[in-house]
């Protein structure tokens, strides 16, 4: 017996007597041990209480508890297991330990209590619980009266789990957590930690593997690539100004309301002068109003959550609860939604449930064993994008990613999420080969979990952020994408209309000679338009990859490139549908999108470039002021043919209408390369019929042909109307009128 333990023994009633087994104290040293609250911390122990604590590469400790009561403490073993004992139980205590370096000191984080409680571990092991961010990850707290952070994680199969960081080495010999019965979650309260920490998980797996550290599946924020670091955030800092629009936002979100989308990879569409990427400050300082000069409703990132390969444009995120340190800190993203809202706009995000990367500090085998992807590659594996594939029949899993949708619009006031790649998600043999996939339990192609899986997302969501949009990026023929779970549908609010975006594009590469023999393409969207709450979407996907710029498509020299895009636009913006338009399309970038660089501005320094962009601002205030262009995007009794049949000479014409009451607007397109004079269309009511738009004027960079600001009905029977009127249709172009009411 040691001169410390013979003083300790002196004064207990009982004699010392160090009762730890001697393989839990190896355990302990090497790492090993599954629950080292069943070793270390405060234990009640014969005669008295036992305080035993880890302190790796100490030579002697001692324990200092609440009163100032200090006294050493017995070596258990060489790797710096320390043990004291107490007559009564000690209040919280610090443990100085020291060699012949350096002596430091630490309150002991194996003498609290569990953080999770009884109600959160049930929620958790049903997959039910709405606010699991709340108590999974990392959270800067007062627990027993001590500040620090408390940390918790889901890895059900893994032998040990340790919290490391700079405060600790990196050794996972440390910081080993506790285990929660069989919720399979882990955790641990460290004290005098702070926001700021930069931290992993150390799990080992259920076999003799080695240990491998892996960032926090519910971090907050995270260290760019390679380092792949989570760093410890508070939610509670910031303090939110957008109150009013919040309240009003529901409105902004509805099948009625005018709805205009700005897409943008913030990562390109400007850069700083040395080719850096804008910080959140800088884009709510240029994005935000260049945006609302340009009349949208809504700003679209590409996915923003932390992701390691730039590459992938956000597309293959690891982080899904961290918006990307790429362009600053969590707060200053939310900053960021703030001056969107102060701006009037909403702010929607890519949201990507389907799939993430393999890379090894991610969700791949997280708990060594394939927990959050199918363990089966012919489901847990997509070869388009050599990703792996959620289990969303396991309802952990399920559970992880809904809650991850509300934390954006609950936390960041995000007010949409645009859910990537739904048409993978809905078909196992998506891009599969025969004998590439495995039937459901049916036998059939459907993937029943995805669809519960969405279901079950829209249907919370429009339960507890009902004002929050849900939008499905989904190509196929899925039938009620976007009508209520009651109803059969998935319960999407709107979906992306990507047959309409194909179909016409195909059109507008034609040449203006032979576009009567491709007519229906362009108005082949009118057949299903009111199917489904679309957008038409003009997206990332079409201006990359080798497919050019939407002015690269479009035919003839610049100046008719030019007139296609307005004619083009002017069609997009009066067809029935919400509106998206990727950045740079705007004001008709001669280049495709190249991620690595900024927009090129220098292109709206010419003026037919420059008059492209101002008729996209005069199409964003057309369709916010007149209610017959928005008020009945998704009813079809917000439209009407007028004349849909004029193949030779490519012309198209039809009436939105509003709400009763309104005046309707009457559309006209002529997408050939000739002027027509003299053209003569029925209306539905007699009048003066004032031109509100003309693709044509020389204010866009055309040539000023059109109709003298109008023109007034005559009582001549045409295409089934008492009444008609007689236009000059410039070549490439497309006209609103709207007749004028008392």
């Amino acid at each position: 017996m040691t001169r410390p333990q013979a003083a300790r023994a002196a004064a207990s009633e009982e004699p010392y007597a160090p009762s730890t087994d001697p393989a839990a104290l190896e355990a302990i040293a090497t790492g090993e041990h599954g629950d080292p609250f069943s070793v270390l911390g405060k234990h009640p122990s014969e005669g008295g209480w036992a305080v035993r604590v880890f302190a790796p590469g100490a030579d002697g400790a001692e324990v200092e508890d609440g009163s100032g009561d200090r006294r050493p403490m017995a070596k258990l073993h060489e790797a710096g297991v320390f043990e004291a004992s107490f007559t009564d139980q000690p209040g919280t205590y610090s443990v100085i330990a020291h060699n012949d370096a350096a002596e430091w000191r630490f309150v002991d984080p194996y003498q609290f209590g569990p953080v999770l409680g009884e109600m959160d571990e049930y929620l958790i092991s049903e997959g039910a619980h709405m606010q699991l961010w709340r108590k999974l990850g990392a959270h800067p707290m007062v627990h027993e009266g001590v500040e620090g952070v408390t940390f918790a994680v889901w890895a059900p199969n893994a032998r040990r789990t340790s919290v490391i960081g700079d405060f600790n080495g990196w050794d996972g010999r440390k910081h080993p957590m506790r285990r929660r019965g069989t919720t399979g979650v882990w955790e641990l309260f460290i004290p005098e930690l702070a926001p700021g920490t930069r931290y992993k998980y150390e799990i080992a797996g259920p076999g003799a593997d080695m240990p491998h550290p892996k960032s926090d599946p519910v971090g907050f924020q995270s260290d760019l690539r390679p380092d792949n670091s989570s760093i410890v955030r508070s939610l509670e800092d910031y303090t939110w100004g957008d109150a009013k629009w919040m309240a009003e936002r529901s409105a902004r979100h509805a099948t009625n309301a005018p709805i205009s989308v700005y897409e943008v990879h913030l990562g390109s569409w400007r850069r700083r002068p040395d080719g850096g990427w804008l910080s959140y400050a800088e884009l709510a300082e240029t994005l935000v109003p260049y945006v609302k000069d340009l009349g949208f409703t809504h700003i679209e990132c590409l996915p923003i959550s932390e992701h390691p390969f730039d590459g992938s444009w956000g597309y293959q995120p690891v982080g899904l609860y961290a918006p990307t340190s790429r362009f600053g800190q969590l707060d200053d993203f939310r900053a960021f939604v703030d001056a969107c809202h102060a701006a009037g706009l909403g702010l929607i995000i890519d949201w990507v449930p389907a799939h993430f990367p393999t890379d090894a500090h991610g969700l791949s085998k997280f708990d060594g064993t394939p927990l959050y992807e199918h363990s089966d590659p012919r489901e847990g594996f997509h070869p388009d994008w050599n990703t792996l594939i959620y289990n969303l029949g396991r309802q952990e899993v399920s559970n992880f990613l809904l809650a991850n949708a509300l934390y954006w619009t609950q936390e960041h006031h995000v007010d949409a999420l645009r859910v990537d790649a739904v048409a993978s998600m809905l078909y196992r043999d998506y891009s599969r080969k025969d004998g590439e996939w495995i039937p459901n339990r049916d036998g059939g192609r459907e993937n029943l979990e995805s669809v519960d899986f969405l279901r079950h997302l829209n249907s919370t969501m429009s339960e507890i952020t009902p004002d929050a949009m849900m939008i499905a990026e989904e190509s196929t023929a899925w039938p009620g994408v976007s009508r209520p779970v009651k109803d059969g549908g998935l319960g999407f609010g709107f979906k992306w209309n990507m047959g309409w975006m194909h179909d016409t594009l195909e059109y507008m590469a034609q040449d203006p000679m032979v576009r009567e023999h491709h007519h229906a393409k362009m108005s082949f969207g009118l057949n299903y338009a009111f199917s489904e709450n679309f957008i038409l979407s003009l997206s990332h996907d079409e201006v990359v990859h080798g497919k050019g710029s939407l002015f690269s498509k479009m035919p003839g020299d610049a100046a008719s490139k030019l007139a296609n895009l307005r004619a083009y636009y002017a069609f997009m913006w009066a067809h029935p549908g919400k509106k998206l338009l990727f950045m740079g399309q705007e004001f008709g970038e001669h280049n495709e999108w190249n991620a690595d660089s900024e927009l090129d501005w220098d292109t709206q320094k010419d003026p037919g470039h420059a008059g492209l962009s101002r008729l996209v601002h005069d199409l964003n205030a057309a369709y916010q002021e007149i209610p017959a262009l928005h008020a009945r995007d998704c009813t079809e009794d917000g439209f009407e043919w007028i004349d849909g049949s004029a193949e030779a000479a490519n012309v198209y014409a039809w009436l939105r209408k509003g709400e009763d009451g309104t005046a309707p607007v009457l559309a006209v397109f002529n997408f050939s390369g000739v002027e027509h004079s003299g053209w003569r269309l029925g209306v539905p009511q007699p009048g003066f019929w004032r031109e509100v738009l003309n693709s044509d004027a020389e204010v866009y960079g055309g040539q000023g042909r059109g109709n003298m600001g109008g023109v007034a009905s005559r009582p001549e029977p045409s295409h089934g109307r008492e009444h008609s009127i007689t236009l000059t249709l410039p070549p490439l172009s497309g006209l609103y009128l709207k007749l004028e009411t008392a």
